[in-house]
């Protein structure tokens, strides 16, 4: 898909998430929303079972945590592996591509967290002169 909206340094690439009906723009809110990216971090930690995520993604409600499961497995990010044992075992783990992008988002959410003085200081700030909402 190209589009006349790419930036010079982007008309090689195929897709263009600025573009309104590009796909790409699909899989970045999968990777990217709330539920998507917290997702993947915990299961760059290893596989697990739906339970165990839905503990990790603290928060998570179940329908929302099959919903992000079902789209990250689709966009290929996430794989699903259920065991023929009774009761059945469902377990998830990253693809290779899923591993690449939850390592970039790990990076953003480790970078975010060891600058969160600074954030918390710029809102004090901001609601100081603003009036807390």
């Amino acid at each position: 898909m190209t589009t006349t909206q790419a930036c010079p340094e982007e008309q090689d690439l195929p897709y263009n998430v600025f573009a309104k009906a590009c796909p790409s723009r699909g899989t970045l809110e999968h990777v990217t929303g709330r539920w998507g990216g917290l997702t993947l971090g915990a299961l760059y930690e290893g596989s697990m079972r739906f339970n165990e995520l839905r503990r990790r993604v603290d928060g998570v409600s179940e329908k929302m945590l099959s919903q992000t499961l079902h789209a990250l497995e689709r966009d290929g990010l996430v794989h699903r592996e259920a065991q023929p044992t009774n009761p059945p075992r469902v377990d998830y783990e990253l693809t290779p591509l899923g591993r690449e992008v939850a390592a970039r988002l790990l990076d953003l959410i480790h970078f975010v967290e060891g600058r969160m003085d600074d954030v918390l200081a710029s809102r004090e700030r901001y609601d100081d002169t603003r009036g807390a909402r």
